[in-house]
């Protein structure tokens, strides 16, 4: 179950990462299955059109999240970490007026955006909520090619026959296979087995993610890209808190990072001083964050674009306000962080259209508070409390974005993760490591909470804040 730093912490585009890189994700997959040609069609037989529908949450709120947008520029062959937002429209504009796509190696394709890019408002796949089908025909109309692939979240893609032997791994997840245990040298798939491993190695759970990271690629290599990664993270916070107007999408949401930080700018230093006033910089950290992505700008999932805005926010705040921070804590923070979201993606979800923004920014809460308190000195004991407070205290909050757009209440929420992060990391160094509820259990719950959540609070935007806000 092993999954890279890098896989959790992916550079790419706003403003989702289940609803717009997933589905660039898995047009690029369609393509390389064409490319490929592994599969059966008669003789001389090759695609000339594409269509495709979209299912579940990604119907109900797509459009707002961007998903069209995302399936046409994936079809292009573009992908998520090197797309520049800021080129995206002029690509668009030229596909619809053509009705054609054209990625590099594999010539032309017709594909109308208003006629083969479909949102099918009936119930969603049975696999999993966000689901998508592409389908390939010839010049004549002949089906050749269809394949159906899954937003899992955080920018995961699945496809039916990946999701199926998932599924079987974790009816019988007991059984480490051995090619698990030769690929890393701590393969923990739990809180209890990490801390286990932690005692017999004598090592920091820092340490031991550390080791299965450079099982399969260099320290250098990995020291690089964490800091590539952090440097992704800050410039899009620095972005966030120049940036002014309106954010798109039709709610008329005002940028607000910019004002608060201006103002805590000009307080520094003066007699305007409150002890909470940290608060309120761990928080325009956080919407920083949240309202770059919110304006389709690049951004990390951490795990999800969705919850973006605590990993860095609470870096932020270490950096800035904490004695003796460094840059190898950084490093620290991020595969500590990265060990806990494995845990939970593994035994949970981090998707929100599958168990509600518990699985985002309460994974993204706990992933923080476990990596705030690694980096202020935690033993392995006190870090798993530091990530069970956190998401302990996430538990039932669901998905219900306002126009199905990821800012109501998607920005003030990061912010208010960061904030119960810290608390939580805070609370876990004041305490010896024992306490009642264990990092697993918590995350088995926020699965069944997940699983007993009505459709209508994860992420279809058919309930909660999404309909009462219209209504008043």
């Amino acid at each position: 179950m092993f999954l890279s730093v890098f896989e959790l912490f992916k550079i790419g585009i706003g403003p989702s990462s289940s609803h717009t890189m997933g589905p660039m994700v898995a047009a690029r997959r369609f393509l390389t299955e064409i490319r490929d040609g592994d599969w059966p069609r008669p003789a001389g037989a090759n695609v000339a059109h594409i269509k495709v529908s979209l299912h579940g949450s990604l119907s109900f709120t797509g459009k707002g999240h961007a998903s069209d947008r995302a399936i046409i520029l994936g079809l292009a062959g573009f992908e998520p970490k090197s797309l520049n937002p800021d080129s995206a429209a002029a690509v668009l504009e030229q596909i619809s007026t053509a009705k054609t796509v054209s990625p590099e190696g594999l010539g032309t394709f017709s594909f109308d955006p208003e006629s083969d890019l479909e949102f099918d408002y009936g119930p969603a796949l049975p696999q999993h909520a966000n689901g998508m089908i592409f389908s390939g025909y010839d010049s004549k109309g002949l089906l050749l090619l269809k394949r159906s692939y899954f937003s899992v979240g955080g920018g995961f893609v699945m496809t039916e026959a990946e999701m199926e032997a998932s599924a079987r791994e974790k009816q019988n997840s007991k059984a480490v296979t051995d090619e698990t245990i030769e690929a890393v040298p701590y393969p923990f798939r739990s809180a209890a087995e990490m801390l286990s491993m932690g005692v017999a190695s004598g090592l920091s759970i820092a340490d031991m993610k550390r080791e299965n990271e450079v099982a399969n690629t260099s320290s250098k290599v990995l020291d690089t890209g964490l800091m590539e990664v952090w440097s992704a993270m800050s410039d899009c916070m620095d972005r966030g808190l120049s940036g002014s107007g309106q954010l798109p999408g039709g709610l008329k949401v005002k940028r607000r990072a910019r004002e608060i930080h201006d103002q805590l700018v000009a307080e520094t230093g003066s007699n305007a001083f409150h002890p909470h006033k940290v608060m309120d910089w761990l928080g325009v950290y956080a919407m920083a964050v949240n309202e770059e992505n919110a304006a389709g700008g690049r951004v990390v999932t951490a795990p999800t674009n969705g919850a973006a805005g605590v990993i860095p926010a609470v870096i932020r705040y270490y950096l800035d306000h904490c004695i003796g921070a460094t840059e190898e804590g950084v490093k620290t923070f991020l595969l500590v962080a990265a060990a806990i979201g494995g845990i939970i993606k593994y035994n949970a979800s981090i998707s929100g259209a599958e168990v509600g923004c518990q699985g985002e920014v309460g994974s993204a809460s706990a992933m923080a508070a476990a990596g705030l308190c690694a980096v202020l000195g935690g033993t392995n004991k006190q870090i798993e409390n530091a990530a069970e407070i956190a998401l302990e205290h996430h538990l039932g909050m669901t998905c219900d974005p306002v126009a199905g757009l990821v800012q109501v209440p998607c920005i003030e929420r990061n912010a208010l993760g960061a904030v119960k992060a810290v608390t939580a990391a805070s609370l876990a160094l004041r305490g010896s490591g024992d306490h009642l509820v264990p990092l697993d259990t918590c995350v088995e719950t926020m699965r069944q909470t997940g699983r007993d959540m009505m459709d209508e609070y994860k992420e279809t935007s058919k309930g909660g804040l999404a309909v009462n806000l219209v209504a008043c």
